[in-house]
């Protein structure tokens, strides 16, 4: 197993930098300006591991971007990608945050999935059932680039986190009580509602024909770059469906098999 290197070039640096002043100062980057300087994607999450280091804080989880035939087709991408997100940016619906936090945000309706003890890309779909919790979760991802959906390229994408902003979940089940067999996780349906009026329904097939499937990609991947998918970390496992803008206002999402109502209320 070969642990990433973290040695980044000058620009590289510089790159990270630029991404970590833009996370904290909400004034976004412009993609003409660094896209020739990132073309691949060891390089693309060699900067996201730099930016991660940069916010100084814990990694509580991570999410999983590009899991539809649609999404990957938008960003030119034939697998998923993945960004670290830190532990503050996990919050238990239901919650209140203001656009003002945030740059360009969207939503979107995720399973999320927290881990019960380390996890293994040796593990199975099953396996994985048996050691995580499940909770219907509404993400806002958001990007330190201007006008960046959908025409940011993946590597910018990588690179900025998975553009990751927040993730908002309900309440956490055991996913081996949720759902029988490896196949229902496949079924969950959703309905998403921005005040009261409904936006878009999905369903959980959408993600990689199964979040789960999602979830052992993750755990593969981070493990050929020599890292662990840890006890207690949760990720965001795909959407449901294509996000509309994030706007001020109350959205909820419903979901089917038990997994209840999801609720964000944003200001402006």
């Amino acid at each position: 197993m070969t642990q990433q290197t973290t040695t980044l070039s000058k620009t590289e640096e510089k790159f990270a930098q630029e991404l970590f002043n833009a996370y904290a100062s909400k004034k976004p980057l412009k993609e003409t300006d660094w896209k020739d300087q990132v073309t691949d994607a060891t390089t693309a999450y060699k900067v996201q591991e730099r930016l991660t280091e940069l916010k100084n804080e814990q990694v509580g989880g991570y999410k999983v971007s590009l899991t539809s035939a649609e999404t990957q087709k938008m960003f030119d991408s034939d697998s998923p990608l993945y960004g670290a997100q830190v532990t503050s940016h996990f919050l238990k619906a239901p919650t209140v945050v203001s656009l003002q936090e945030l740059m360009e945000p969207l939503v979107e309706v995720e399973l999320e999935f927290r881990a019960k003890e380390d996890l293994s890309a040796s593990d199975s779909l099953e396996d994985l059932m048996n050691k995580t919790t499940v909770a219907g979760g509404l993400e806002v991802p958001d990007s330190r680039f201007k006008d960046w959906f959908p025409t940011l390229s993946k590597y910018m994408v990588m690179s900025d986190a998975a553009v990751g902003g927040l993730v908002v979940y309900g309440q956490e089940h055991d996913t081996n009580e949720v759902f029988s067999t490896v196949e229902e996780v496949a079924e969950v349906k959703c309905e998403l509602h921005h005040d009261s009026r409904k936006v878009k329904d999905g369903v959980s097939s959408e993600v990689l024909g199964n979040p789960l499937k999602s979830l052992h990609w993750l755990v593969e991947k981070l493990e050929s770059q020599g890292k662990k998918f840890k006890a207690d970390q949760m990720v965001s496992s795909g959407t449901f469906v294509l996000p509309p803008k994030l706007t001020a206002g109350k959205w909820d999402v419903s979901f089917s098999h038990g997994l209840g109502t999801v609720e964000l209320k944003v200001t402006k």
